[in-house]
């Protein structure tokens, strides 16, 4: 799992719990159910069984992969439309492409985060490049859906790309944790990511045995997504593994603990921090449109069709086939 490391013995320390700080305890866990996305790629439903009221923002995620693809297997998306949130891709190993309509794109790769705000509407393609297509390898990735306020669903598009090495870099108190803060402020140390809705994403690495307790906006909720290897998270050290998301509760501090023994594939316990301020607006939902009414769905139906989301454009990148 090459996303951006760092030897934690020299970087910037989060601070240790405090006496009036609270622990967040974990309210359920649950185990994302594995399916297909685009053209057939695996992914795990991150919020499968996660209510909109504990995820808000958050309106849907996926963990793509991880999979070591052979030789012509490789997959992605084809052009598609977007209208009324915000698409963020992170990807810890292997490639993608990103092209869309408004003139945003590049290479997505290990560490890198694509952040695209969809608003009024755009098309987009995502896709792995010729050269991984033709000889496979290893591709893992995360995609996130931040919902955006009512205010906020037609302001204009905009691509964001966050490079590995633009990522804030801190470590626990005694280095047996790597915390990325890839946007949101996380006890004083800030992220990259510019966003419309208030939210917290972090890729958290524990080494084996190691505790990390990490400070969090008592004013978002919290969800913990175990990428890789197995650990606990709360006070009372609540089991989680890979493909679960833990739901905590209130307080200001997430606490991690991996544990003694990871298998030789996954030697540390990777998780993925999700928090934001609840918009707590009605949400209708259709294919790849997020919006507050089923008049403003159809509407976006209609607009795709007759070409107001966007033009795809000339010598667009297309998938590769073998």
């Amino acid at each position: 799992m090459p996303a951006v490391t760092a030897d934690t013995l020299t970087l910037p320390r989060l601070s240790a719990p405090g006496l009036g700080d609270v622990e967040r305890p974990v309210r359920k866990v649950v185990t994302a159910p594995t399916g297909f996305e685009g053209e057939g790629f695996p992914v795990r439903r991150m919020f499968a069984g996660v209510s909109l009221a504990d995820r808000d923002p958050f309106v849907h995620g996926d963990q793509m992969g991880e999979v070591d693809y052979a030789a012509g297997e490789p997959k992605g998306t084809p052009w598609h439309p977007h209208r009324g949130f915000e698409t963020v891709t992170y990807m810890i190993d292997g490639t993608f492409q990103h092209q869309d309509s408004h003139g945003g794109g590049g290479l997505i790769t290990d560490g890198a985060t694509q952040w695209m705000t969809a608003g009024s509407g755009i098309l987009h393609i995502e896709t792995p490049p010729e050269a991984l297509v033709v000889s496979g390898g290893l591709f893992h990735g995360v995609q996130l859906w931040v919902n955006l306020p009512a205010k906020d669903k037609f302001s204009p598009p905009r691509y964001q790309s966050i490079e590995g090495e633009q990522v804030s870099l801190v470590a626990s108190p005694d280095g047996g944790g790597l915390v990325r803060i890839i946007a949101g402020d996380v006890g004083g140390f800030r992220g990259p990511g510019s966003t419309h809705t208030a939210i917290t994403v972090v890729h958290t690495t524990v080494s084996p045995g190691a505790r990390v307790s990490v400070p969090w906006n008592p004013e978002y909720n919290a969800l913990v997504y175990v990428l890789a290897g197995e650990g606990t998270v709360g006070a009372k050290d609540t089991p989680v593994q890979l493909g679960q998301t833990a739901v905590l509760g209130a307080g200001d501090r997430i606490s991690l603990a991996a544990g003694p023994r990871q298998d030789g594939d996954t030697p540390n316990l990777e998780v993925l921090l999700l928090g934001g301020r609840p918009i707590r607006e009605r949400v209708e939902m259709y294919g790849p449109f997020v919006m507050n009414t089923r008049a403003e769905l159809q509407q976006a139906i209609e607009d795709y069709q007759a070409g107001r989301l966007g033009v795809i454009p000339e010598n667009a990148l297309m998938p590769h086939r073998v």
